[in-house]
């Protein structure tokens, strides 16, 4: 009898944790990489809320990557990228030096305050994260970072259905795999495999939508017009057991934001502020462009995978078009 071997996203020594509000629409997901795994980034967003991105870039000089966060809470979230540090201090996780070990952590946001003084995930849901995290694939739909996301805002935020998380793998005969985790929050609706429009927004027939009015416009009638330019965006990271180098790693974290442009649109718009992570833990020889090429389709299928698990939470319901289906990450 065979047995599957358990591993996060299909990639040894990777382990992902979630944390979700027992009462708001917030969270945050963690991955933890194993010792001497390379980071990159690419960031496509105007304005968006990170950590890290300067030294996980080719110009910087740091060579591993600790753990990725992706959180709810805008940049207030980011303070759980200080409890996933603490964590991995306490572990012994992260760049050895003379008089201390400094975990190299980068974190994103998405933006899921839909009320005035919401909770937002702080340095405690980052350890809490981190002490869930698992060798096994993490749930998807409307948990962790997923729990407040939202899509298809194109006619504003009041006409938007349910994000989520989602995951997908992609594997190649040589041992290659690349993963794919992802939060979905775009001002953009999400297309199937099809092109169809899987989730979207639910404005009636004929009712103006960006980018065909301007931005200022679409702004102007957004219920929230002082934040609508920060809003939206679509994170994640992608993992892979490849052996990359830094550029490398980066380069190919970009070219899988083309999974962003096939299954979002309008995609990588003035209003979202996009960013994808990419972990290489260097296992299995692979060129950069088998990378990309694996990962863009692993993107695409963890952005729809996410919709097609949300749930509903208050004051935001999932778009009738969406058929549920059984996990699609595999």
């Amino acid at each position: 009898m065979r047995y599957r071997q358990v591993m996060a996203l299909g990639v040894d020594g990777v382990t992902i944790g979630c944390w979700t509000h027992p009462t708001h629409p917030t969270g945050c997901t963690v991955i933890l990489a194993p010792p001497d795994t390379m980071g990159g980034c690419a960031v496509r967003g105007g304005a968006p809320g990170s950590r890290e991105t300067p030294a996980l870039r080719p110009e910087g000089t740091v060579q591993q990557c600790t753990a990725i966060v992706l959180t709810g809470g805008s940049a207030f979230g980011l303070a759980t990228a200080d409890g996933v540090m603490r964590w991995c201090e306490a572990q012994g996780r992260g760049l050895a030096l003379s008089t201390v070990t400094v975990p190299i952590v980068g974190a994103a946001v998405v933006f899921d305050l839909r009320e005035k003084g919401q909770p937002r995930p702080d340095a405690e849901a980052g350890w809490a994260a981190c002490e869930a995290a698992v060798d096994e694939d993490p749930p998807m739909g409307s948990v962790g970072v997923g729990a407040g996301c939202s899509v298809g805002k194109t006619a504003g935020r009041d006409y938007a259905t349910k994000g989520g998380q989602g995951w997908a793998v992609r594997r190649h005969e040589s041992g290659l795999v690349v993963s794919a985790l992802m939060a979905v929050n775009p001002v953009g609706d999400v297309l199937d495999e099809h092109g169809a429009i899987l989730a979207g927004d639910i404005a009636p027939p004929g009712t103006p939508r960006f980018p065909g009015v301007g931005l200022e416009t679409f702004l102007a009638r957004d219920s929230q017009p002082e934040q609508g330019a920060i809003t939206n965006t679509v994170i994640g990271c992608v993992v892979t057991n490849a052996r990359l180098t830094k550029s490398a790693a980066s380069r190919a974290a970009d070219l899988c934001h083309s999974g962003i442009a096939r299954s979002i649109t309008p995609a990588h718009t003035s209003a979202d502020g996009d960013l994808l992570f990419l972990l290489a833990t260097g296992t299995v020889e692979a060129t950069g462009d088998l990378v990309a090429h694996l990962g863009a389709e692993a993107v695409a299928a963890a952005v729809r995978a996410a919709v097609r698990h949300a749930t509903a939470v208050v004051g935001l319901g999932v778009d009738p078009r969406v058929r549920p289906v059984g996990r699609s990450g595999g």
